[in-house]
């Protein structure tokens, strides 16, 4: 049964993503490209470049283009610095790997670091003295007695 739901939700999610792969609009792939000359999304730029992509876009997607194949083609022409994503494969995958795994090497340095204190520190700090000996009873009854008069 969680096997079907899983398969199910994965279909969900796919539909759209495969949809717009083979039919990108072109406010999308304007927001996923990189103006070459202002280094600006596409959608924000009016440099002369970017009005020649965004005009070879419209007429990419008119024809029936992929995203793929637009991405390529701008690729080709004008390297990968057009991309306003890194590519999931090659040397690229890089820029989604390393932070991620910095972000968990962080989170386990911290979960290791707060495990570490909190097993090293003593049990009971509020009766140990300031040489980190143990009060007597009649001290400790006397501190108990003066903080219950300032909480009352």
């Amino acid at each position: 049964m969680k096997l079907l739901l899983a398969a199910a939700l994965a279909l969900t999610f796919a539909a759209p993503a495969l949809a717009s792969e083979r039919h990108p609009t072109q406010g999308e792939m304007e927001a996923e490209l990189v103006c070459p000359e202002c280094h600006t999304p596409l959608d924000e730029s009016d440099s002369p470049i970017a009005r020649q992509m965004k005009a070879h876009i419209r007429r990419w997607i008119a024809q029936g283009w992929t995203k793929s194949q637009i991405e390529n083609e701008f690729v080709r022409q004008l390297g990968p610095g057009v991309l306003g994503v890194p590519r999931t494969h090659g040397f690229d995958l890089l820029a989604w790997i390393l932070p991620l795994g910095g972000i968990g090497l962080g989170a386990l340095a911290l979960a290791a670091g707060a495990w570490a204190w909190s097993r090293n520190r003593p049990s009971d700090k509020l009766s140990l003295g300031e040489d980190g000996t143990e009060l007597d009873p009649e001290a400790n009854r006397r501190v108990d007695e003066e903080l219950a008069r300032f909480d009352g």
